[in-house]
C-alpha cells in the first residue's frame, strides 16, 4: 500500500535492556500524548475566556506553545520505537540482507552521533538558562529552565532508543530497518504479484 511502511515496531527479543528501553520509550509516548491533551484543554479554556467571558489571557498561549514543543521532543523515542519517522525503504529493500545490516549499523551510528551532539548542546543550553535564572519576557514570566528541560530530556531519551535499536540489530533481536530478510528478487516478485 502506498504511504505505509513495511517496517514493524522495534523488537526486543526478550532482552532485558531492550525491554527496559521499550518501556521507557512507551512511557515517554504516553507523557507526550498527555501533554497534547492538556494543550488542547488549555486552548479550549483560552477560547472560552477570550470570546465568552471577554477577558484577557495571560499564560495560556505560552503554556500551549511549551507543551506542544515538549510533547514533540519527549515523543521522539516512542516514534522511533514504532518506526514512525519518515523513511525511505527503497534502498534497504534493494540491498541483500548482509548489506542491509551494514547499512543499518552505519545509519544508526551516524544518527547516534548527531543526536548525542544535539543532546550535549541541549543540556548546555538548559544549564545556561537555569544558571542565569532566565525568565520569559511575558506577563507570566515563567522560569525558562522549566520548558527548556524538554530539550535535553527528549534528545537523551531519543539517543537511548537509538542505542537500543543499534544493539538490537547487532545481536539479531531485530531486523535491519525493521525489514524481513527479503532479497531484491522476492520484492520484485511481490511487486509484480500486486500489479496482476
Amino acid at each position: 500500500m502506498a504511504g505505509q511502511s513495511s517496517a514493524a515496531a522495534a523488537r526486543t527479543g526478550g532482552n532485558p535492556f531492550l525491554r527496559l528501553v521499550a518501556g521507557i520509550s512507551t512511557l515517554a509516548g504516553w507523557v507526550s500524548a498527555a501533554m497534547i491533551v492538556v494543550a488542547v484543554g488549555v486552548t479550549c479554556q483560552m477560547i472560552f475566556v477570550r470570546f465568552v467571558l471577554r477577558q484577557s489571557t495571560v499564560w495560556q498561549t505560552e503554556l500551549v506553545i511549551y507543551l506542544v514543543v515538549a510533547a514533540t521532543l519527549i515523543g521522539l523515542p516512542y516514534v522511533q520505537r514504532l518506526r514512525g519517522h519518515v523513511n525511505v525503504d527503497l534502498v534497504p529493500l534493494w540491498l541483500k540482507p548482509a548489506h542491509r545490516k551494514i547499512a543499518a549499523v552505519l545509519v544508526l551510528c551516524l544518527s547516534i552521533a548527531v543526536v548525542a551532539l544535539m543532546t550535549f548542546y541541549a543540556w548546555d543550553f538548559w544549564h545556561f538558562a537555569w544558571k542565569r535564572g532566565w525568565k520569559s519576557e511575558t506577563v507570566w514570566a515563567v522560569r525558562l529552565w522549566i520548558p527548556y528541560l524538554a530539550l535535553p530530556m527528549g534528545f537523551a531519551l531519543y539517543l537511548l532508543q537509538l542505542v537500543a535499536d543499534l544493539y538490537a540489530v547487532l545481536i539479531g533481536a531485530d531486523k535491519p530497518f525493521g525489514l524481513e530478510n527479503t532479497s531484491r528478487s522476492s520484492s520484485d516478485a511481490v511487486a509484480q504479484k500486486e500489479t496482476v
